[in-house]
């Protein structure tokens, strides 16, 4: 039986404790609700932003296959160590799923080296998410497309680099269209950046974006493999033809 990989799931923690309503809708955390749509595939522990260090010690992440992360209010609150820590997880192998307003997060736009602005509009409109890349793991299970009846809008121009996969695109009730799927490699490590997720919202209680977190999941974990050799090369053996 092979082991399951490791996820964490980290979230800010901050709208569920201080407003009546969005607890209403998460009464335990986006985390928890994140977490009970991941099903029994993975081993799951979670981390929020006013535990000491964030909830993410060199030991938490050392034993984090894929990182899950949600901010929104207190982006500036996260330490630039801390964000140092993910960032050097991530280059050296470690998944990162970025989700929703975690765009403006520190570590995300420490990967992408962007100001990762947009446009935005919360009225709670129609969401409807393309499936652009039918044949890509992070879409497998969806049909042609699947709708968010109240969603907060995003829309283009997002200022981020062009995706090295793009898998799904969102279009909105006002007419707007955005890159909501979006795959990265950086370093050794894989990074997602899924769009929906506003936290007045019950998205995450959605069977289709559950699945694409699960799918994004298992597409982010790490590669086996030896980590590369960089720096100056051994001189060959034999002269290299043409440097007699």
């Amino acid at each position: 039986m092979s082991q399951k990989l490791r996820i964490t799931i980290w979230n800010e923690y901050r709208h569920e404790k201080e407003n009546d309503f969005i607890r209403s809708i998460y009464p335990n955390g986006l985390h928890s609700a994140i977490g009970e749509g991941m099903g029994d595939d993975f081993e799951l522990s979670y981390a929020t932003l006013d535990e000491p260090e964030h909830g993410l010690t060199e030991e938490k992440l050392n034993h984090t296959d894929v990182l899950i992360w949600w901010g929104h209010k207190a982006h500036g609150e996260v330490q630039d160590e801390i964000v140092e820590r993910v960032q050097q997880r991530v280059l050296r192998g470690m998944g990162l799923i970025v989700l929703h307003s975690g765009h403006f997060s520190k570590i995300f736009k420490k990967l992408m080296g962007t100001s990762c602005d947009l446009k935005w509009r919360e009225i709670g409109e129609k969401e409807r998410l393309w499936v652009i890349s039918p044949g890509h793991p992070i879409t497998e299970g969806l049909g042609e497309y699947f709708e968010l009846e109240h969603e907060e809008m995003y829309g283009e121009h997002f200022d981020i680099p062009q995706p090295d996969e793009l898998v799904l695109t969102s279009w909105f009730e006002g007419g707007e269209v955005f890159r909501s799927g979006c795959c990265y490699f950086r370093g050794q490590g894989k990074v997602f950046y899924f769009r929906p997720g506003h936290e007045t919202y019950p998205t995450y209680y959605n069977e289709n974006v559950r699945r694409v977190i699960r799918n994004a999941a298992k597409w982010a974990a790490p590669t086996v493999r030896e980590t590369p050799k960089y720096g100056k090369a051994p001189v060959p053996l034999e002269p290299v033809k043409g440097d007699q």
